[in-house]
């Protein structure tokens, strides 16, 4: 059973940097896109950044473009989110999410299943 777990969330200043990881469980990641989405308080959950299953596809929020990067590590069943020049906005809980169609979830950013713990990211001024 596919497991997905969040984590390297955390309180930096603005123009600061993380880097998020997403550890998979019970399935070979080398199958499925992968997508980080986040939602803040008050707001509904939205896409982030998502890569094909392959590596060699990437799709980004609009907001995000140029300040963050998505990369993955299939050999170990994980895929990164490097956060770069964090603004306030960027402030949210960061969920990642896998499927098996990369149009769905790096097209339509439409994710299927239970969603895991995320983790916080704040970002103050």
């Amino acid at each position: 059973q596919l497991q997905l777990a969040e984590s390297g969330g955390g309180s930096v200043q603005s123009g600061g940097s993380l880097r998020l990881s997403c550890a998979a469980t019970g399935i070979n990641l080398d199958d499925y896109a992968v997508g980080w989405f986040r939602q803040a308080p008050g707001k509904e959950r939205s896409g982030v950044a998502c890569i094909h299953s392959s590596g060699r596809g990437t799709n980004y929020a609009d907001s995000v473009k140029g300040r963050f990067t998505i990369s993955r590590d299939n050999a170990n069943n994980t895929v990164f989110l490097e956060m770069n020049s964090l603004k306030p906005e960027d402030t949210a809980v960061y969920y990642c999410a896998a499927s098996t169609s990369q149009y769905r979830l790096c097209v339509l950013w439409a994710a299927a299943g239970s969603w895991g713990q995320g983790t916080q990211v704040t970002v103050s001024s």
